[in-house]
């Protein structure tokens, strides 16, 4: 066994004169097995990290110019949605300035009514006061001549005897048939 094991030993001696042995350098054969698996990697995954890559491109160009379509169409949006914006400030203020005017004519209306209401019920009012004056007045006048009549009749009648009351009789007869001749 001793032979086995010194032979292997003494292959990490050998020249590398046309023959094949291990290497027991640790840091040599690492740098050699790196390059060697780089060399074998760049070579056969350079069309696959090619391919790869420029995959990734495209998707990030196509990516890019979608968000380039989706930006145009989102100002496009917001003009329009600005425009309409502004269109419909431009109605609010016209309803606005049409409300306060419309506003404004209805209290000249409604305080032009009240007024010619007022005068209406004042004229009515000075009517109705002259009305009752008027009425009033003409009870007074008729309890006046009711009473004047009856203290004239009472005075008559007191006054007044049976050849009196014919004499004014016959007078007054002679003076209707004066007026009908």
């Amino acid at each position: 066994m001793k032979n086995v094991t010194d032979s292997f030993v003494s292959l990490g001696h050998w020249p590398s004169a046309g023959s094949f042995g291990f290497n027991t350098d640790i840091l040599a054969t690492n740098l050699i097995n790196l390059s060697v698996v780089l060399g074998v990697l760049v070579f056969f995954g350079k069309g696959v990290l090619s391919d790869l890559l420029d995959n990734r491109k495209q998707r990030i160009l196509n990516t890019i110019r979608n968000s380039e379509e989706l930006r145009g169409g989102a100002v496009e949006q917001l003009e329009k949605a600005r425009t309409r914006l502004r269109k419909v400030e431009m109605e609010a203020d016209q309803f606005r300035v049409n409300g306060y005017s419309e506003i404004e004519r209805e209290k000249l209306n409604f305080l032009n009514s009240i007024s010619k209401t007022l005068k209406q019920l004042e004229n009515y009012k000075n009517e109705t006061i002259h009305f009752e004056q008027q009425r009033a007045i003409n009870q007074v006048r008729q309890r006046v001549f009711q009473q004047a009549l009856q203290g004239a009749l009472g005075t008559l009648s007191s006054c007044l005897n049976n050849e009196l009351h014919l004499r004014t009789i016959r007078a007054n007869i002679s003076m209707l048939g004066a007026i009908t001749d």
